[in-house]
């Protein structure tokens, strides 16, 4: 990987399709056959312009793929060759949707280490561990009213509402608009699947996404507003007492912080529960072995969980000069996407990936992103709630099943809409 000088010539567009929404409408099983090939053979692909919720954009080059796990960590780990500030979206979005929502997530340093430093103080290890014993209850409250209501939908049953109470806890929110805010949270990262449009009786998926950044910012700022008057001790208080290079946030980065924590905070660790379940139903022996030695096992299986599930499946970057990867030249100003799901699947760095392992030790998934600067902020609180709302299904429940589960299409997140369970007690 070395420096160019010259503007080099694009090569052909890839025949395998990692573009359109009707790739990301396939299982990971079939995903992972196109992902195989493009690692062992060609590892760094030029495609066309990603189907997104602006259609096919027209007269755009297109993106380069990076699909082994060496590589993701490279660009990841360089974001002086690499940036963020560019986007960091698969597909393009409406500027003014991305200013709302993005936060730190698309800034480059210094900009981006100041922001994340505001947020960073309440997701510390030692923060984390301060909440673990409130994690564990609403985890045992939560499994205790599954077992009331019996058999359903295990999404809206368990999966989201312990990353749900979380998050909006600490932000400080009421309980009573929390449910609200996750729907309002899934729905901007739900606009290219077609089921959910036609739920919401909306066509127009920009639309769509209009609403429910409205529907998260209107609560948002008002809570913000309450705590200039009133602080507490929460994470919005932090948010509007902050400063950055003397001056205060304002309210447009204080309502992107507020929609990056609501998604963040939700999405990922709601579907990571999702998908272990399916995998824990598929692979027996495996929850067999977990539920037999809880606490030696689940260390090492919620990293398990984390890398099969991949909750976020690709990240953009931009590359800021020429440069190379794997002999393909690129160009300053290119779009560079890293496909986490098949990082997390590479067979040069993962022993039989196909298989659920439970004590999977080492494992380099990258689940929380390749590293460097954009490494997941909420990985420990993302841990803990995987750890104790696991431990408590499988101490009382260990012998559920899962049914099929209904994919959200989206090349973003890794997303289950609904996921039928039978406790078998």
């Amino acid at each position: 990987m070395t420096t160019t000088e010259q503007a080099p010539e694009k090569p052909d567009h890839d025949p395998l399709d990692l573009s359109s929404l009707d790739f990301w409408s396939r299982s990971t099983a079939e995903r992972e056959e196109t992902f195989a090939e493009l690692r062992a053979e060609r590892p760094v692909t030029w495609h066309p312009p990603a189907e997104g919720v602006l259609g096919r954009p027209e007269g755009e080059g297109g993106f380069w793929a990076v699909v082994r796990h060496e590589d993701i960590a490279y660009v990841s780990k360089n974001p002086k060759l690499f940036c963020s500030g560019q986007g960091v979206q698969f597909q393009d979005a409406p500027p003014e949707l991305l200013e709302a929502s993005q936060s730190f997530l698309a800034m480059d340093s210094p900009r981006h280490t100041q922001l994340r430093k505001i947020v960073g103080s309440a997701f510390t290890p030692k923060q984390i561990r301060t909440l673990e014993n409130r994690i564990a209850q609403r985890a045992d409250m939560i499994v205790d009213e599954l077992l009331e209501h019996g058999d359903g939908d295990f999404v809206q049953l368990v999966c989201r509402r312990l990353p749900m109470w979380m998050i909006y806890d600490m932000m400080g929110l009421p309980a009573e608009q929390q449910d609200a805010l996750a729907e309002a949270a899934d729905l901007l990262v739900s606009a290219n699947d077609a089921e959910v449009r036609a739920a919401h009786g909306v066509d127009d998926p920009v639309q769509l996404m209009g609403q429910a950044l409205m529907a998260l910012l209107g609560p948002g700022l008002q809570v913000a507003e309450e705590r200039r008057k009133d602080p507490r001790d929460d994470l919005m208080t932090n948010l509007v007492q902050a400063e950055v290079d003397g001056q205060s946030l304002t309210d447009d980065e204080i309502g992107a912080f507020f929609v990056l924590l609501s998604v963040a905070g939700n999405d990922t660790t709601r579907n990571t529960i999702a998908h272990t379940a399916v995998a824990l139903t598929e692979f027996r022996d495996e929850r067999r072995r977990l539920a037999a030695d809880l606490d030696g096992l689940l260390p090492t299986a919620v990293e398990e969980m984390v890398r099969w599930a991949s909750p976020v499946l690709t990240f953009r970057r931009t590359a800021v000069e020429d440069t190379e990867i794997r002999g393909q030249r690129i160009a300053a100003g290119d779009k560079v996407v890293m496909f986490y799901e098949s990082g997390n699947r590479d067979t040069a760095v993962f022993t039989d990936p196909l298989r659920l392992d439970v004590g999977r030790d080492p494992n380099p998934h990258q689940g929380f992103g390749g590293g460097g600067p954009h490494f997941c902020m909420g990985n420990m609180l993302a841990r803990t709630q995987l750890r104790e709302i696991w431990r408590r299904l499988l101490t009382v429940a260990p012998d559920f099943e899962v049914g099929e589960p209904a994919r959200l299409t989206s090349n973003f997140v890794n997303a289950v809409k609904s996921l039928p369970i039978r406790l078998n007690r």
